[in-house]
């Protein structure tokens, strides 16, 4: 996850981003590097402990100040409307209810927020999802809750969340089974 195309589309992704944000799952801080200085201030909700030292390293390099709740992202303690930016990249796979936690970023962007995610997902190709069905059972097992199956576009949907940005592509270098991804940007529906 940290190599060369995953710092890429990290970079892109979080460029645009600015004012108070809010991560879900900051893993060990792969995305800390990639925040511009627009950035006044980055909450992170994320209920895994991976990697203390890296993660408060990478977090003491930015300008901003870094907030982590040790919460899961289908319970958010902050006050409704508050975010300018709730970012996910490669988290939606491993919420046991995504639906949920899409349902409270909603919650909790502001009028003018936006959701912008990075997700690995269900393939629209027949025969590459059929194997990700198959091999979901052993992935979720051996990824710690990574399902390879799930159509992030759906879940956003489902949540009440307004895609005004899709973009379906095959990561290079990474197996379809995995690196069929979903990029884009969505907001409240008013």
């Amino acid at each position: 996850m940290a190599g060369e195309e995953f710092r890429r589309l990290r970079r892109e992704l979080l460029a645009s981003t600015n004012g108070e944000v809010l991560e879900l799952g900051i893993g060990t801080g792969l995305n800390l590097p990639h925040y511009p200085q627009t950035v006044t201030e980055l909450h992170a909700v994320d209920p895994a402990q991976l990697l203390p030292k890296t993660l408060a390293a990478r977090s003491a390099q930015r300008s901003f100040p870094v907030y982590i709740q040790r919460d899961s992202a289908e319970t958010l303690t902050y006050a409704d409307r508050r975010f300018d930016y709730v970012i996910s990249t490669w988290t939606l796979c491993t919420i046991p209810d995504p639906v949920l936690a899409l349902q409270e970023v909603r919650r909790v962007l502001k009028p003018t927020g936006q959701f912008l995610f990075l997700e690995h997902g269900r393939s629209d190709n027949q025969k590459v999802a059929a194997w990700q069905d198959r091999l979901n059972p052993v992935q979720n097992l051996i990824g710690c809750g990574c399902n390879l199956n799930r159509r992030i576009d759906y879940f956003i949907s489902q949540a009440g969340l307004n895609m005004t940005q899709l973009d379906r592509f095959t990561m290079e270098n990474v197996p379809r089974l995995g690196g069929e991804m979903y990029r884009g940007t969505a907001t409240r529906q008013r």
